[in-house]
């Protein structure tokens, strides 16, 4: 690659961050000051990265204290703007505006329920019922009692039920959205459990159209808690991933461990870096799911000879609220295992010097970008050499970021399509998991591990999460910002350098 088109493509990568602030501009605008101090939060939280890689890629090196002060005073202003946020009673204002565009179309359709509402009133219960299922050719499964009094909980105020639909053991009632979402639903959940108990569940959704429906469906359509096989699958997994990663470690020394146990003190460390990692990861998913009231099932671990382990998958075995309990668990865990990851690669390359214990040929540092970028701005010019010395520390970090970007990947029901879900929704998550599907299935020609993950997600993982029960309520610009950052750090720990540009950066021999 020569270096005009090395030059253009970084041209091209800034152009476009600049052209996806400019639409996160333009997208918050509309929503005046809250909106406008919303996008600053996610600029603030952006701007070190995007800084220290641009920088980097013309050849401006800052140092690791330069790193940590951009960090720190983008941590300072983001606490800021959001305090700043709090105070311009965002909720407060959002409020009114639903109590106004309330008020407007209650006006508008007055007339459209008085007369809707003294057609049905001349029937008796019976005809009601009935003309329901005359809408539809398929047979209505719902006993009609329960559908008389679930129909019982819409209103002008709430939810304007224009039409009913069977659906599985339940139904769905399309209609218009009159009041204010979050209260909304809240009215209709507590309508419905008043009038049903705990036999049916409401689900906001939007329909393919992107128009909000209702569906009601029996309490055993929930997640259903693991069956002991898969509990005992759970521990098989658990006790191949223990051997694996004793496997890697022995692989790191230059040994068979399985040939030679009696060296087991040797990889203990290395073992137990790798496992450090992969519990915290799991243990944030638990701390969050249980902070949230929600149950989450024992992880299911995938082991491998390359790195130990691909990390962990599990499943919810309790529906969720709402998108932004559905982000908060999924960030959760690769954010606790890229953190104490990070931490673990820059002590390392701090502790590294000359006679580490660890030798690298330094073309490896070109495999990850921020693995790479990290290394050059602490290590230096000893990228240039032929091998490295590093600690065992760093090894066990870029061991730990790799993990963590493989289950931050956004597709089906990995940490990172459980992120797109909850931001952008099923539409644009069911997109971007074809889309990562294909991309594996392109890299698989350079890398046979894309391959691996490619089938690992296609058989596993494709499906999407299923969808809250107010699946309406979008996250915060806050969590999108946070999820954003997260998928661009997945990106750049993934995604090698390209031999020319690491050439001129002094990386690799």
């Amino acid at each position: 690659m020569t270096i005009a088109t090395e030059n253009a493509a970084t041209i091209a990568i800034v152009m476009l961050a600049f052209g996806i602030l400019a639409w996160g501009y333009n997208r918050a605008k509309p929503f005046g000051k809250l909106g406008i101090l919303a996008w600053l939060q996610s600029v603030v939280l952006m701007a070190p990265w995007l800084l220290f890689f641009g920088l980097f890629a013309i050849g401006i090196y800052l140092n690791l204290a330069g790193i940590l002060f951009l960090i720190v005073a983008s941590a300072g202003l983001y606490i800021y703007l959001g305090k700043q946020l709090r105070a311009a009673g965002q909720d407060e204002i959002l409020q009114q505006r639903a109590a106004k565009l309330l008020a407007e179309k209650q006006q508008e359709e007055e007339q459209m329920r008085e007369q809707k509402a003294d057609k049905f009133s001349s029937l008796p219960d019976s005809a009601l019922a009935d003309s329901a299922n005359a809408r539809t050719p398929e047979m209505m499964r719902m006993p009609l009692e329960d559908l008389k009094q679930i129909q019982g909980i819409f209103g002008i105020d709430t939810f304007f039920a224009t039409e009913t639909i069977p659906y599985q053991e339940g139904v769905i009632f399309k209609g218009n959205l009159r009041g204010e979402l979050e209260a909304s639903y809240q009215h209709l959940s507590a309508s419905l459990q008043e009038r049903m108990g705990d036999r049916y569940r409401l689900f906001f959704i939007a329909n393919p159209e992107e128009k909000p429906v209702v569906i009601i469906l029996p309490k055993s359509s929930e997640p259903q808690p693991a069956t002991i096989a898969q509990k005992v699958l759970s521990v098989v997994l658990f006790i191949a991933t223990i051997a694996t990663t004793l496997e890697t470690g022995g692989l790191f020394f230059g040994f068979d461990f399985f040939n030679n146990p009696s060296r087991f003190t040797e990889i203990l460390p290395i073992t137990l870096g790798i496992w450090l990692i992969l519990l915290t990861h799991e243990i944030a998913h638990q701390v969050l799911a249980k902070r949230h009231n929600v149950r989450l099932s024992w992880p299911f671990f995938i082991p491998t000879w390359q790195i130990g382990s691909f990390g962990a998958f599990n499943r919810f075995e309790s529906l969720l609220p709402n998108r932004q309990v559905l982000f908060d668990v999924a960030f959760a865990g690769p954010a606790a295992g890229g953190l104490v990851s990070l931490a673990m690669l820059l002590i390392g390359l701090i502790l590294s010097h000359e006679g580490s214990f660890f030798e690298i040929p330094s073309d490896f540092f070109q495999g990850s970008i921020l693995v790479g970028t990290l290394s050059k701005v602490v290590l230096g010019n000893a990228l240039q050499q032929p091998v490295v010395d590093v600690h065992p520390l760093m090894i066990m970090g870029w061991l730990g970021l790799v993990i963590n970007a493989i289950n931050l990947m956004p597709a089906g029901q990995l940490d990172g399509g459980r992120i797109m879900q909850a931001i952008y929704g099923r539409k644009i998550a069911g997109r971007a998991t074809l889309a990562t599907i294909l991309v594996l299935g392109l890299a698989s020609f350079v890398n046979p591990l894309a391959l691996y993950w490619a089938v690992v997600i296609l058989i596993l993982q494709r499906s999407l999460e299923r969808p809250c029960l107010n699946d309406l309520k979008e996250t915060d610009d806050a969590r999108a910002a946070l999820g954003l950052l997260a998928l661009f750090l997945m990106l750049a720990t993934l995604l090698p350098l390209t031999p020319g540009l690491a050439g001129r950066l002094g990386i690799g021999s």
